[in-house]
This record gives C-alpha cells, sequence and structure tokens, in this order.
C-alpha cells in the first residue's frame, strides 16, 4: 500500500509541478520563443461597424530574463509574416503579398528597448517594431503569467506572458490597398507567449 501511495504521490508531481507566479522564483537564464504556443492576433475596426481579427504566421525569438532585474532583461522577437491566417483565404494572399509584401520582407521585428516593471506582475516593453522595412517604437502592456517545470514529456522549466498594444498602419506605410480606407489606421495586437529555459 504504501508503494502505491508513493507512486501516486510521485505522479501527482510530475503532473501537477511547481508554478510560480512571483518573477523571483522564476530561474534566471535565456529562453526561446515557443512558436506552438505563442500568438500574434491584430484586430482592425472594418467601417466603424465591426472588429476583424487575424493571426500573424510563427513567433520566434529570445529572452535574457533577470528575474531579480527585470528591466535589465532581453528581449529579440521574430515574427513570420507569409503565412497570415484571417480566415478568409483570398484576404490573406493579398496582405502576404502586395500589403507586407512578404517575397521581400518575410519577417517582421521587435527588439526592446526599454523594460518598465509596473506591479508585481506587470510592465512595460518598449522596443522597435520593423515591419516592411519600416522601423517604429512600440511599447506593449505586459502581464506575467507565471513560471512551471513541465511535467514529462514538455520539459523544460517554462515561462508565459500575455501583451497588448497598438500601432498605426500609416506609421508603417500600411495603406498601399484600395480596402485599406476602409479599416481603421489604429491596429490592436494581442500577443500570448510561452518561452522554454535553455540549459
Amino acid at each position: 500500500m504504501r508503494k502505491i501511495i508513493q507512486a501516486a504521490a510521485t505522479f501527482a508531481m510530475l503532473v501537477s509541478p511547481a508554478f510560480a507566479l512571483d518573477t523571483v522564483n522564476v530561474p534566471k537564464g535565456n529562453y526561446t520563443i515557443d512558436p506552438t504556443h505563442t500568438q500574434v492576433i491584430f484586430a482592425v475596426t472594418h467601417m466603424g461597424l465591426s472588429t476583424f481579427y487575424g493571426r500573424l504566421g510563427a513567433v520566434t525569438g529570445t529572452l535574457s530574463f533577470d528575474p531579480a532585474a527585470p528591466e535589465q532583461s532581453a528581449l529579440n522577437v521574430a515574427i513570420d509574416m507569409s503565412t497570415i491566417d484571417t480566415h478568409v483565404p483570398k484576404l490573406d494572399s493579398e496582405l502576404t503579398g502586395g500589403f507586407f509584401n512578404a517575397a521581400k520582407f518575410p519577417t517582421a521585428t521587435f527588439k526592446a528597448t526599454q523594460i518598465v516593471k509596473t506591479g508585481d506582475h506587470t510592465g512595460t516593453v518598449t522596443g522597435d517594431l520593423t515591419i516592411k522595412g519600416v522601423t517604429k517604437p512600440v511599447t506593449l502592456n505586459v502581464t506575467f503569467n507565471g513560471g512551471r517545470d513541465s511535467p514529462i514529456p514538455f520539459q523544460p522549466y517554462r515561462i508565459g506572458f500575455d501583451a497588448t498594444g497598438t500601432v498605426k498602419r500609416s506609421d508603417f506605410g500600411l495603406t498601399n490597398t484600395f480596402w485599406s480606407g476602409f479599416v481603421s489606421d489604429d491596429i490592436t495586437l494581442a500577443i500570448e507567449a510561452e518561452l522554454e529555459l535553455q540549459k
């Protein structure tokens, strides 16, 4: 009976790994973005009548994370612009084609230039966003969702963040199509990200 209890306890530890909401308890180190658990959703207002959503392509990147001094962390991100999903195939083709010109500019990039902690689990990340060869500063509001040891076989240790922000299409010259006059200049971004600790 004792062996059964011990086995059950071991299994519980594997499927219910330790969870850390406070960044102080998160390991310092270099993390890489997990593209399978990371996404960038964009939203625009269509003719002032509805909010239209789409998803950008795979996200990759690195985070050098110091839990004792988050403001000293370094973040670099790349977004695949050749695959965009709006559930409207014709629009997807127009966006990756002439609008973003993914053939010439296959990736958008974001490099953090300033990180500010605003609360126990919140902060702002300001950085240089480059789309279609144009670079502009953008500030994201970020929430730290926690970190945990991943159960087998989903190791290693991982951390998660949510972020939101707004960019203007016109800042990046994204006005080169007839329908751009029917959608808002402001584009709202919603970002969900998980990152894995590199050993």
